[in-house]
């Protein structure tokens, strides 16, 4: 078993005692870190997401995007990532505090609960911060079923936490042609969502040159994620929820689900497969 520090960030090893044939075995097991890190804008606390420790900066970016607290990256001076007894705290630096003091009306209120790794809405407080409607995308690409299997296939060898704990999920950014170019992996499909946009953010890609590729099922949530990107194509590996779908309709994104080789649904905006 390897050590610590020739796993992957994100990763851990535990004690098990295993149950095999009859009789207990002790071993170690590999798993996915999940620690509470604090979200603060200009030194004020926002929000506390469980999160796997690995690549905060470019989650805190995609999350500062998604979550209305920025209109580009260009908004954000600073990102400090420190740790603490707790877990990690993140403060993303703005500027606001220097530049353009914000008033209370334009000022998102912070949430009041912790958001817990498997749910994006924890701690929101008026029903309009949770069902939010994106502006309708552009036009994006055409892509073919070919595409969307390369990428699929090509994901499975991009996926380094998960190859050691199989408990993590990953949000992939795939050219026209299904060639994958960004993976983020976390134990929240949200947060890795979220950590694959700030990556984007950072590289200065296109959302309209290419497609996400989800390793879940695509919640009303992650659609409005991706369309705040301006991402106008998603392809998950499981189910949408009705929500989603009206959602990817009402903003124009195309919405791919129950991707496997060889087969998917087409919910929104087919005309983007051809």
């Amino acid at each position: 078993m390897p050590s610590e520090r020739t796993l992957p960030a994100g990763c851990a090893t535990r004690p098990v005692l295993r149950f095999e044939r009859g009789r207990y075995v002790e071993s170690e097991d590999r798993l996915a870190e999940e620690v509470p890190v604090a979200m603060h804008f200009d030194g004020a606390p926002f929000a506390v997401m469980m999160t796997t420790p690995a690549d905060l900066e470019d989650f805190a970016r995609g999350f500062a995007l998604t979550e209305g607290r920025i209109g580009t990256v260009l908004d954000i001076v600073d990102i400090e990532v420190r740790e603490v007894l707790e877990g990690v705290v993140v403060d993303i630096r703005t500027g606001r505090h220097i530049e353009h003091p914000p008033s209370s009306a334009d000022t998102p209120a912070p949430r009041e609960l912790p958001g817990r790794s498997g749910c994006g809405i924890c701690g929101s407080r008026e029903l309009e911060d949770v069902v939010r409607h994106p502006l309708p995308v552009a036009a994006g690409p055409t892509i073919g079923a070919d595409a969307i299997e390369r990428a699929l296939e090509t994901l499975r060898s991009r996926q380094p936490i998960n190859a050691y704990t199989g408990s993590v999920h990953a949000a992939a950014w795939a050219l026209p042609d299904g060639s994958i170019v960004t993976v983020r992996e976390d134990v929240g499909r949200h947060n890795a969502l979220d950590k694959l946009i700030g990556a984007m953010l950072l590289e200065g890609t296109d959302p309209r040159d290419g497609f996400a590729v989800l390793t879940s099922r695509a919640s009303y949530e992650m659609v409005t994620k991706a369309a705040t990107a301006g991402i106008t194509i998603v392809v998950a590996i499981s189910a949408p929820t009705a929500l989603a779908v009206h959602l990817a309709a009402d903003c124009g994104v195309t919405l791919v689900g129950f991707a496997r080789p060889g087969r998917f649904n087409v919910y929104t905006r087919p005309e983007r497969i051809g």
